[in-house]
């Protein structure tokens, strides 16, 4: 396996001979620092783990790339998997070097809660990597491209995920940036794992007809060779099938057998300048009939992704028809190569990072458009902003704009500019009034209405914008604008989802429940997400999903508390009755309880007494197991304890407990007194309370509005005797006509 690493490194020698000796003996020096730090480490087909960064440094070495890029790729994994660290390998190798490996480096140590939200927060470092050096992204395209060619040694499930990753995400960024080649290799391989029975049927079709399709292809070659000849135009012509994930798309769009499609075949013809491209088409409409709709003049309206090429569809003279690429030698190597084919043709230009502002722009709205907005949702509209086919429309300067299939004149006027979208009153299209729903077509002269007075966009547009930067744009207007509207509309959205999940929401904010609720949904408060329910940074369904979660959690961690003090309660209680019947709780030892009151048979049981009824030594008493407060001991005729005996919930719960009668503990009680209202009457009642040496505790005095007055006192007593004597002794009080004790 040696042997076979050395001679590997040796063919990536050759293929980067066009580097200075400074710059092969840094990447030879990367490599050793690289096979060193992964030494020990195997991949899953069991060979040397050095083996992957080394096909990934081939495959950027065959983009051109310069040697710090083929360095990254020899370390990108070794700062995530390795001992290494930034600092150190920016110290043996370069700053760059080390940005590099670091924008390239995955967050897989980080932990999330969701698919949605790992693939976001990705995708945002690539981007942010991106949008100040474009070698991040060739890099990791691929390391992608590299994984997805060994695969089959993964998990199915591993299989499924990763290659659905790589058709999602990984192919349609290689799209933007033009990197055909390398677009259809990672969509037929993952192809190969979403759908095996599907790619291996259009697979050994196209094997079976190769013969027929080799012959057509070198037939309708020779003819265009034959007439550029004649013309006196130099160019090489090709022909190729298409690859089988676009050949499978074909057939599921339009719901056809392989059998049925006849657009398979796409010719090449490769000039030497643009002129010459407009020469070219013109022949080839000469020699074959062109289908009318399915001419594209990218040369003059290039592509985002920077890609130039004529295309025509034409129908052979035998009734086949295929399609034709005109375009140079340059567009070429930009449309199979994208953005690195700027290493080619530009090694002269002063920054290295590649890239404008406005070649890049669209990076730059990816990541504005992640703000207030959920991983799922992101991800989602992500697909169509990135990936989806694309519409061109002018503004009426004459300036491009390219949007995404479908688009609306909502999605036009927010690519133009928020402010435009924000004041639209409406949308012409060479110069007729149209609908906010009406769909671009590529060509279209859009011209958006605008008005001072507008009142914003309203809610609907949310559902006909098409692009993330259009939904984006009204999301954050919405949040800026209307946040007393973002919370009635929210909370009414929460509210709908709780009803039908069968919840309530006085269940989700009672004290002891809102903290975990709010944790679980990742706000402060219920009125922030409300709010960001109501503009659409959340899901109504989401938060209401996660709230019964946290329910469900909460409740269950109740109920193995409640069972816990209960068999806590019931093994006690048979220790009690165990010594009683050993004879052990003789009345000389007997032990007094803290709280004064015994809990089925234990005098050490955790007590609180209620408030509601204030119960005191001679008062018959029931006992009230809690969650996480021990037992709450109730007078038996407080309406607390009546009505909840009476529950079958909580049945249970209700316990026998009794005074300990060598207690020598005080206690609180309340008592009302109603008086005639008086000059010191106050006096009186604290008087008397003084006589019979009882402590007050708390005194309210409050007059009523029909002459009488109501005390209420806290006092402290040892016995219900004592009550009794006090209660008799307020009765004689001059103008007094009710003393009770509170209850309930």
């Amino acid at each position: 396996m040696e042997d076979k690493l050395d001679a590997r490194f040796r063919e990536l020698e050759q293929k980067i001979k066009n580097l200075s000796q400074e710059d092969q003996k840094r990447v030879r020096e990367a490599f050793a620092y690289a096979r060193a730090h992964h030494e020990g480490q195997l991949r899953k087909d069991g060979s040397p783990y050095i083996t992957h960064p080394l096909e990934v440094a081939h495959l950027v070495a065959e983009l051109g790339l310069d040697a710090d890029s083929i360095m990254a790729a020899l370390l990108h994994d070794t700062i995530e998997d390795t001992e290494a660290t930034h600092e150190e390998v920016a110290k043996l190798f370069s700053e760059t070097v080390a940005d590099l490996v670091e924008g390239v480096t995955k967050l897989d140590k980080v932990k999330y809660t969701s698919t949605e939200e790992k693939q976001m927060e990705n995708l945002r470092k690539m981007l942010m990597a991106m949008a100040q050096d474009v070698r991040v992204i060739l890099i990791k395209i691929c390391d992608r491209v590299h994984n997805i060619r060994t695969l089959e040694f993964q998990s199915e499930r591993k299989q499924r995920e990763k290659a659905l990753e790589t058709l999602e995400i990984y192919a349609p960024i290689a799209h933007r940036l033009g990197m055909q080649r390398m677009k259809w290799e990672m969509e037929d391989q993952s192809l190969k794992f979403l759908d095996p029975v599907g790619y291996k049927e259009i697979a050994d079709e196209l094997d079976h007809q190769a013969q027929a399709h080799a012959a057509f292809m070198e037939n309708i070659q020779n003819e265009i060779t034959l007439r550029l000849s004649l013309e006196g135009i130099t160019g090489t012509v090709y022909g190729r099938v298409k690859h089988v994930y676009s050949i499978y798309r074909k057939m599921y769009a339009q719901n056809k057998k392989l059998s049925e499609i006849f657009d398979l075949y796409a010719f090449r013809v490769i000039v030497d300048d643009p002129f010459t491209c407009y020469r070219v088409l013109g022949d080839i409409h000469d020699m074959y009939r062109p289908v009318l709709g399915r001419f594209k003049d990218y040369i003059s309206t290039p592509k985002p992704n920077m890609y130039q090429s004529l295309h025509t569809t034409v129908i052979g003279n035998d009734g086949v028809p295929f399609e034709v690429q005109i375009r140079t030698w340059e567009m070429h190597h930009m449309a199979e190569y994208g953005v690195a084919a700027h290493w080619k043709y530009k090694q002269g230009m002063g920054n290295k990072k590649l890239g404008t502002e406005e070649t890049f722009a669209w990076v730059r709205r990816l990541l504005e458009n992640q703000q207030d907005t959920e991983a799922e949702e992101y991800i989602r509209t992500l697909k169509v902003d990135l990936f989806a086919d694309e519409v061109f429309v002018f503004t009426p300067n004459g300036d491009v704009i390219n949007l995404p299939a479908g688009a609306t004149p909502i999605d036009f006027a927010y690519a133009i500019h928020s402010a435009v979208g924000n004041s639209m009153t409406g949308a012409k299209v060479n110069g007729r009034i149209v609908g906010y729903d009406y769909h671009l077509k590529s060509g279209e002269i859009v011209e958006v209405i605008t008005s001072k007075n507008a009142k914003g966009p309203s809610r609907d547009w949310m559902k006909l914008a098409k692009s993330n930067q259009a939904r984006t744009k009204i999301r954050q207007w919405f949040k800026r604008e209307k946040r007393e509207e973002n919370v009635a509309h929210g909370r009414a959205m929460f509210e709908g989802e709780i009803k039908r999940l069968g919840l309530t929401i006085a269940m989700l904010t009672a004290e002891n429940m809102l903290p975990h609720i709010l944790e679980k949904v990742r706000f402060n408060s219920l009125e922030e997400m409300y709010a960001a329910i109501g503009y659409g940074g959340a899901s109504a369904q989401k938060c209401a999903n996660r709230a019964r979660e946290e329910l469900v959690h909460q409740d269950r961690q109740q109920a193995e508390r409640l069972a816990a003090e209960r068999a806590a309660l019931q093994a006690a209680k048979e220790a009690e009755k165990a010594a009683l019947d050993a004879g052990v709780a003789k009345s000389g030892n007997k032990k007094r309880s803290v709280s004064g009151v015994i809990v089925a048979g234990m005098t050490d049981a955790m007590v609180k007494f209620a408030k509601c009824c204030t119960p005191v030594p001679g008062d018959p008493i029931v006992g009230f197991i809690t969650r996480g407060y021990g037992v709450s001991v109730h007078r038996a005729d407080c309406p607390n304890a009546v009505n909840g005996a009476a529950r079958p919930e909580e049945k249970d719960r209700w316990i026998k407990v009794g005074w300990d009668p060598d207690s020598l503990n005080t206690y609180k009680t309340s008592l009302d007194l109603i008086a005639k209202d008086r000059h010191g009457l106050a006096m009186d009642v604290t008087t008397v309370m003084a006589t019979a040496k009882i402590n007050i505790l708390g005194m309210n005095v409050n007059v009523l509005p029909d002459g009488y007055t109501k005390i209420n006192l806290v006092v402290e007593v040892r016995a219900q005797s004592e009550v009794t004597t006090i209660m008799n002794k307020l009765n004689q009080v001059s103008g007094v006509y009710q003393v009770s004790r509170v209850s309930g």
